[in-house]
């Protein structure tokens, strides 16, 4: 801080003292409660709430109920409580708070299978003019309520997100909405895939693809997340009539095997994002794909089984890459990193994620971070019980621009990990540090009665970190409570609730958001 501003702050402080007879000093703010704040500066206040916290203070008094019910409160809104949402008793309920209290200012709401009826889709359209953003949660419905009647949907909407049923068949409802939704341009169509059991039934096709992407050709966001039906033909079906398409996203679509990313690729001139996370990509499909000609910028492929020759074969052809999760990969190895560099077209990268490859030495990892360390915003090596902090602390150095960093395994390794000096080469190289997860069981950091200084020196010189994930245990509440004595409260989190990702790079990252 500048001192001479620090100076006229302390003036201005004394300035406003009010001295007393006795001598003593006086607040100027004595008599000031929060009784007497504006209702502009009480409305502020609130924005900061949750809609359950909101509706508590709305108990106190006449005044702060008025403020409560204000529309610019209730511009986002989760009616689902099982994701910390409103829970809503009753239709009539939800009828009574769309006329009054949602209104125009409605942009974002959440509705469990329950309250997505005709009448309250009908009073969303003529109440909410200005709704966007919506998501629909089928997953748990048993039945569909009746759209025979459905005459009206809301007709605004750009970003929609349909949680699928695993036995519930949707052609019913879509059939009544695809007039309605043409002007969509992020659609998230989210499976069961974390509900599956490893002995599936018969699976269902709960939602005609072909049928949805003739009435949604402005589509430039597609998610297609963990849906057990979704196969190859369903990319060929969105990428012949969204000409718009920049991003595409099947995670965890296991039937996708890539048989049709050489049409893909050839059609969406503008796809700059495929994300295809736990797919059964095949290399022959995936060689096949004109990867030199495309327009790719950020790739996930992954827990696939790729070849090492596949690997090469498209990493020395994508011209412009600048992110890439390549993880969980047998055939990811030290010739896989040398053969791309030689290709010269690691440049652009900035987002390298090799969690869980094994088969990559220290040795092949330190010479692409010396050559390219610099440039990474992100860099992702966990999982791997022989990249230790050694090797980190070799590396730190070279990643002064890095605002992503994970590090660490789960599983227990027979050396430990000096947690104290890894926290004070944090703090001397990355100061744009801005998330940082050590996955290393509690049992294998070694740190000592110093650590606090440790702490100290990272919590000042990384004032960008907003997101520290570490494993449960001593070390974790030692950090913990560091900074909370400093006010940063939300900053130390535990593994078990969070985890770092490199997706917060992505371009589309806001839009790919659900749930």
């Amino acid at each position: 801080m500048d001192i001479s501003t620090d100076i006229w702050g302390q003036l201005a402080v004394e300035a406003s003292q009010v001295y007393l007879s006795d001598g003593t000093v006086r607040s100027p703010f004595a008599d000031t409660t929060i009784e007497k704040l504006p209702d502009k500066v009480l409305l502020h206040i609130f924005s900061y709430l949750s809609h359950r916290e909101i509706c508590r203070l709305a108990r106190i008094c006449r005044r702060w109920r008025q403020i409560a019910y204000d529309t610019r409160l209730w511009k986002n809104v989760s009616l689902r409580p099982e994701v910390s949402g409103l829970h809503v008793g009753s239709l009539e309920m939800l009828l009574q708070l769309i006329s009054v209290r949602f209104g125009p200012t409605l942009r974002y709401i959440e509705l469990p299978i329950e309250l997505i009826t005709h009448t309250v889709l009908h009073e969303l359209s003529g109440k909410c003019p200005n709704l966007t953003h919506m998501l629909l949660d089928f997953s748990t419905a048993m039945q569909l309520h009746d759209f025979s009647e459905m005459q009206t949907f809301p007709t605004k909407l750009r970003y929609m997100c349909i949680c699928l049923s695993e036995v519930i068949f949707m052609e019913g409802f879509m059939r009544k909405i695809y007039n309605f939704i043409n002007g969509l341009e992020v659609l998230h169509l989210i499976g069961s895939y974390e509900k599956c059991e490893e002995d599936e039934e018969e699976i269902y096709e709960v939602i005609n693809v072909h049928k949805l992407k003739s009435a949604t050709p402005n589509l430039r966001v597609i998610n297609l997340y963990g849906i057990n039906f979704i196969d190859d033909s369903h990319i060929d079906a969105f990428s012949s009539n969204c000409i718009q398409l920049e991003c595409l996203a099947v995670n965890f679509c296991n039937k996708v095997t890539g048989s049709t990313l050489k049409t893909l690729i050839q059609r969406s001139k503008r796809l700059t994002c495929l994300l295809m996370n736990g797919t059964s990509l095949k290399s022959e499909f995936v060689m096949q794909a004109e990867w030199d000609k495309c327009a790719l910028q950020e790739l996930d492929i992954t827990a696939t089984d790729l070849s090492t020759e596949c690997l090469v074969d498209m990493l020395t052809r994508i011209p412009s890459l600048k992110f890439l999760s390549a993880g969980q990969i047998n055939g990811f190895n030290d010739s896989v990193l040398k053969l791309w560099m030689e290709s010269g077209n690691t440049r652009p990268l900035i987002s390298l994620d090799m969690d869980s490859s094994d088969n990559i030495t220290d040795e092949g990892l330190l010479k692409f971070l010396q050559r390219h360390g610099h440039q990474l915003s992100a860099c992702c090596l966990s999982g791997m019980p022989h990249i230790t902090d050694q090797l980190w602390m070799s590396i730190l150095p070279l990643l002064g621009n890095c605002k992503i960093i994970v590090m660490g395994t789960a599983e227990k390794l027979g050396v430990n990990i000096h947690v104290d000096q890894l926290m004070d080469t944090i703090a001397s190289n990355c100061g744009n540090l801005e998330r940082l997860e050590l996955r290393w069981d509690p049992d294998n950091l070694r740190f000592s009665d110093k650590s606090q200084k440790a702490i100290d020196i990272l919590r000042v010189k990384c004032l960008k970190l907003r997101c520290m994930v570490l494993s449960d245990g001593r070390y974790y509440e030692t950090v913990k409570a560091n900074f909370e004595r400093a006010d940063r409260i939300t900053v130390v989190r535990t593994t078990t609730c969070c985890r770092v990702s490199p997706y917060h790079l992505l371009r589309n990252y806001n839009d790919l958001i659900f749930n």
